[in-house]
């Protein structure tokens, strides 16, 4: 217990100014909360109003894209799971996405948004673009890599988890 002291202040900066590196260094995730936040939402849109996308069959089917994927997924288990019901795991995860680029946009509960955006990363990565060669022309492992300091970090500024921290403390 800190008996009034801030912990969260360092005395040396009490009182002066930040110069444009202190500033960058401050927010240097905000960039990436933006963009991730923005690519999700706008990718879980895509697919829920793709007419294509949310049926089991057809072309640019969610369906039809597992199939394709399943004997070159690290993890075919997961794509015979989805294959289960197709149309329900597309919605699902197109509903996770914009669930998570909605929390990491607005900084709400950053940290396990996070953890989904990685999860939904992650999992794609085993599964769509793992046979992708060379393994950096698939996106899924940037993305999956881009979350990771979001889960670490959270949004300790311009959020709402910000907000609600300070609005704690008072």
């Amino acid at each position: 217990m800190n008996h009034g002291i801030r912990s969260d202040m360092h005395t040396s900066y009490l009182g002066r100014r930040r110069d444009w590196r202190e500033t960058a260094t401050h927010y240097a995730l905000l960039p990436l909360r933006v963009f991730l936040g923005v690519t999700f939402i706008y990718a879980g849109l895509n697919k829920l109003t793709d007419s294509a996308f949310l049926k089991s069959g057809g072309s640019g089917s969610i369906g039809d894209t597992m199939r394709a994927v399943r004997d070159s997924a690290a993890i075919p288990a997961l794509v015979d799971l989805a294959l289960k019901n197709p149309v329900g795991f597309g919605t699902a995860i197109a509903i996770g996405e914009v669930a998570v680029g909605t929390g990491v946009l607005f900084g709400l509960l950053t940290r396990l948004a996070a953890l989904g955006g990685a999860l939904i990363s992650l999992s794609l990565w085993l599964t769509v673009s793992w046979a992708t060669t060379p393994y950096y022309y698939g996106n899924d492992l940037a993305y999956l890599m881009a979350w990771l300091p979001l889960v670490l970090a959270g949004a300790p500024y311009l959020s709402l988890d910000a907000a609600l921290r300070s609005r704690r403390r008072r």
